[in-house]
């Protein structure tokens, strides 16, 4: 059976996720940053998280050759910093507060939860590349998250 890629997607998009926006900083000291719902938690010893990223996107060479890179999950007043880093050929970070770590990765001021991660496996993944990586710093400010779900972003309900 042959799947049609957008039903597929459409499919996949039944899934409610979270949003994140990673970044990274290229071995020329570019700064990128793209919007992720490709994330998940992979072991708690060690701390290990992954998520996927499409090996057309202009920010694919510099996240293959990072070796730390950040995981900023956004939380419910972050919509436009996904629709931001989303798009392409736009000096991204002109737009948003961040500071730089120590490693040189640039780490956005507001999130609901951020990871600090060192890039620990590569893998194949079809049209993207799953990357999984330790994480060796983290704040959770405890904030609520983003949402997507159908293809639109969703409030999380907590109760």
């Amino acid at each position: 059976m042959t799947l049609d890629a957008r039903e597929f997607r459409d499919a996949m998009g039944c899934f409610a996720t979270g949003i994140t926006v990673v970044t990274a900083k290229s071995n020329d000291g570019e700064k990128v940053g793209c919007t992720a719902n490709s994330f998940s938690s992979v072991s708690l010893d060690p701390p290990l998280v992954l998520w996927a990223v499409a090996k057309n996107a202009n920010s694919y060479d510099a996240f293959m050759e990072a070796k730390h890179f950040a995981i900023h999950v956004l939380h419910a007043g972050q919509e436009n910093v996904s629709r931001l880093f989303a798009t392409k050929d736009v000096d991204k970070f002109n737009e948003i507060g961040w500071t730089e770590s120590q490693d040189g990765t640039p780490l956005l001021d507001d999130y609901s939860v951020r990871l600090e991660c060192t890039t620990e496996h590569i893998y194949e993944g079809g049209d993207h590349v799953i990357i999984v990586g330790r994480v060796f710093e983290m704040d959770n400010p405890d904030v609520e998250p983003l949402g997507f779900y159908q293809g639109k972003y969703a409030k999380i309900v907590t109760e």
